[in-house]
């Protein structure tokens, strides 16, 4: 059985492309059906947390250029038929993280590079470092099927060459929904949600702008703000914000209908928080954001969803204008939720319509995507290599 190498950040590290990386391993080892150990390039810097030695978890300094250039020499040297890289600018050194390319000039097995995040219109320096990874990769996986075009276009990169697989997903627990809203205190309440690191610019209060008026025809609601405040947010200026959106729910008289959990939440519990959840939001006015693990969680977990029509609601939903409501529009917000949480029919209803997008986003069939991409990539590159031989 061929070894698969990845290279990202990884756990015990509080980021979303650690967790990504860590059940993308799992679940590739789990329909390869075997016992053998995957590692894992992990790209590490001075603030990580430091866990028990594990000699699958290779560290790369993230700052140190040199040391890409020996992870590659190591992975030349190993029996790892094909490399995974988990491709998110901010995790790698230099200049928008082009010591990923020092990497990627040296290694001598097949890349097959996941980009986390895509632009319609991609600006240096970020286009040209894009724009190589992608040309030194076998093959390209993004999660949006819009991000197939934007690559193509951008980039001249042939559509061939680049593969859609949707974010995973966990696999829903059945009763996991009411014992959690029970630990909760949730039982009685209509429960809206949001999660993530607390920063700016996500919409949030359009949300609270919106609830007065679902409060006044729905009174149980309860609108959850799931998450501690973004750590660069609060360097930059301490709790500001969350203290903004506290007086935002003063002034609208939301405190007995707010609740605002303040705290890294472990994915365990999130997958709780968002199985209890009546109704889940990501109001985000970023026209362009190419993906959210949240909202890829919430569907996969077959919960009810609203969300503003950015890149990947739209291409998540398949542009339903009964789940996608207009950028900053109080109103559309404060009619739409509360028809939702007024009408448990309804709720239902869309319930079972997010099941079935959420149908093939679970871990297990996503895994078998990435390991069928792997073969045909370590195929390919045998039968390159048979040619050069001929």
């Amino acid at each position: 059985m061929s070894r698969i190498a990845y290279l990202s950040t990884y756990i015990p590290k509080r980021c979303g492309l650690a967790t990504y990386t860590h059940h993308l391993r799992q679940s590739v080892r789990a329909a390869k059906g075997w016992r053998g150990i995957d590692p894992v390039l992990v790209v590490t810097d001075e603030r990580d947390d430091t866990a028990a030695p594990d000699p699958a978890l290779w560290p790369l300094p993230k700052h140190a250029k040199s040391a890409y250039v020996k992870a590659a020499d190591k992975i030349n040297r190993s029996d790892v038929a094909v490399v995974s890289l988990q491709h998110e600018f901010g995790i790698f050194g230099g200049e928008a993280g082009d010591y990923a390319l020092a990497f990627l000039e040296r290694v001598r097995k097949p890349v097959v590079t996941t980009f986390h995040t895509v632009f319609e219109h991609p600006q240096e320096p970020y286009a040209s470092i894009q724009k190589q990874i992608a040309e030194r990769s076998e093959r390209i996986v993004v999660m949006n099927r819009q991000a197939v075009r934007f690559l193509s276009e951008a980039f001249a990169i042939p559509k061939e060459k680049i593969r859609f697989i949707p974010h995973g997903a966990p696999v829903p627990v059945p009763g996991k929904r009411e014992e959690m809203r029970r630990k909760l205190g949730w039982t009685d309440r209509k429960v809206i949600m949001t999660f993530g690191l607390l920063s700016r610019g996500k919409g949030l209060e359009t949300i609270l702008r919106a609830l007065p008026g679902v409060v006044r025809e729905v009174p149980e609601t309860l609108y959850a703000i799931v998450g501690q405040t973004h750590p660069e947010v609060k360097k930059r200026e301490g709790e500001a914000y969350r203290q903004q959106l506290r007086e935002l729910i003063r002034s609208e008289g939301l405190e007995r209908n707010v609740v605002m959990i303040d705290r890294y939440v472990e994915e365990d519990e999130l997958i709780g928080f968002l199985s209890s959840c009546d109704l889940y939001v990501t109001p985000y006015p970023g026209v362009q954001q190419i993906t959210s693990g949240t909202l890829a969680y919430a569907v996969g977990l077959g919960r009810p969803v609203l969300s503003t029509p950015y890149a990947y609601a739209k291409d998540l939903l398949g542009d339903d204008s009964t789940l996608l409501i207009p950028f900053e529009d109080v109103a559309g917000w404060q009619s739409r939720m509360t028809a939702m949480l007024g009408d448990a029919e309804r709720l239902r209803s869309c319930e079972r319509l997010i099941a079935s997008i959420g149908a093939g986003m679970a871990w297990p069939q996503i895994g078998r995507l990435y390991l069928q991409l792997f073969e045909e990539t370590i195929r390919s590159e045998e039968l390159y290599g048979q040619v050069l031989k001929a």
